[in-house]
């Protein structure tokens, strides 16, 4: 706000305030406990299995697309599984 008084007006940063608030919460977020990240991990290894097991029945039953599609969901889920185990 400004003051009657004073011709210049205040300008606030919205993307500064925004930034500064993210840094805040980051801060204040603290890591996964080691279990949780084990059993998340885990949850994700088990679908990642899954969606390999698609991608193989699918290429055997001669689905080209849906395999890629398996073998992406498969990757996919394990590079977030590993994301979760490492980074916490």
């Amino acid at each position: 706000m400004t003051d009657p008084g004073d011709p210049t007006p205040v300008v606030e940063d919205p993307a500064a305030e925004s930034e500064a608030r993210a840094s805040a919460e980051s801060e204040a977020r603290a890591p996964r406990p080691l279990i949780e990240r084990i059993g998340l991990a885990a949850i994700a290894a088990i679908l990642a299995v899954l969606f390999g097991a698609v991608a193989v029945a699918a290429w055997a039953g001669g689905e080209p697309f849906l395999a890629v599609m398996g073998g992406i969901g498969c990757l996919m889920t394990a590079w977030v599984g590993g994301l979760t185990l490492f980074r916490g």
